[in-house]
């Protein structure tokens, strides 16, 4: 029998949010990518798409800016997307975080995800 293993599904992350919706905001996923609910996002400065975050660019998403809420596959084209940008309290083991990232490097995410009051539980 083959082993069955389960992605995110939408929100499972999340313990806590602000209420209604503050700590949610309607943004973009860049095409050309599939990212799974609970992936770590960066934003790229030039035109403000989110994208998984990728430490080792200088375009902007080498800096985490929220956590995405549900999987989204915007491998043809841009997609439209909910982030978890502010104010949240998350499950830290259920992040998706990208490979070869280093500890440094996830520290530093982890601190800008701080900074807008997402919490790692």
């Amino acid at each position: 029998m083959s082993t069955i293993t389960e992605l995110n599904r939408t929100g499972d992350f999340l313990l806590s949010e602000a209420p209604g919706t503050y700590s949610r905001e309607n943004e973009i996923l860049a095409a050309g990518q599939s990212c799974i609910a609970g992936e770590v996002l960066g934003a790229a400065t030039a035109s403000g798409k989110y994208s998984a975050l990728d430490p080792a660019l200088t375009t902007g998403v080498e800096d985490a800016a929220g956590i995405l809420w549900a999987t989204t596959n915007a491998t043809d084209a841009d997609m439209a997307i909910v982030v978890i940008k502010r104010n949240a309290e998350v499950k830290a083991e259920a992040l998706i975080w990208p490979a070869g990232i280093t500890t440094e490097q996830k520290s530093t995410a982890i601190a800008q995800l701080a900074e807008l009051g997402i919490v790692l539980r």
